[in-house]
């Protein structure tokens, strides 16, 4: 394995023909947009639900009933999605009765929100599903690269972060 350090990597960098294909937030936007586009077909045809309706409803089943219900700020820092789209898939949701919304006692400008039993049996009906999906999306992967990847992935998520302060 090469261990190139900063400086090298950015001479290197420096020097190379610029390549969309070769340059990293393409890559993952790319590799995201596939897997979300993968997913959300399957949702959208089995349970007529967007990607976004879907990672609002992921998080608030992983919170259940001991975690309680969350908030739309809450929802937006989990799910890293903008406040605008964060209320646009609550609103659904309500609609369609697989959330519920309640005043906030804690602070009057906020609502809480959870699922429905309803939505709470979609979210577990889901969750194989989203399950299956993964697999095959590491088919042909060991577990040791998968761990890898992961691994990856959270570094890059944390450097992010700290990069962004």
């Amino acid at each position: 394995m090469n261990d190139m350090t900063n400086t090298s990597r950015a001479a290197v960098d420096a020097d190379a023909e610029y390549q969309l294909n070769d340059f990293l937030p393409y890559q993952l936007s790319i590799a995201s947009n596939a897997v979300s586009s993968l997913i959300a077909e399957r949702y959208r045809k089995r349970f007529g639900l967007k990607v976004m309706e879907w990672r609002v409803m992921a998080v608030l089943g992983d919170a259940g009933p001991s975690g309680g219900p969350l908030t739309q700020r809450d929802l937006s820092e989990a799910t890293l999605m903008d406040k605008v789209a964060v209320n646009r898939a609550c609103k659904v949701l309500e609609q369609r009765g697989l959330i519920a919304r309640a005043q906030n006692e804690k602070d009057g400008r906020s609502h809480l929100l959870e699922l429905t039993g309803e939505g709470q049996a979609i979210h577990r009906e889901i969750m194989p599903l989203a399950k299956a999906t993964e697999r095959e999306l590491f088919e042909g992967f060991n577990l040791e690269e998968e761990a890898a990847l992961r691994g990856m992935l959270e570094r890059m998520r944390t450097r992010a972060a700290s990069l962004s302060q």
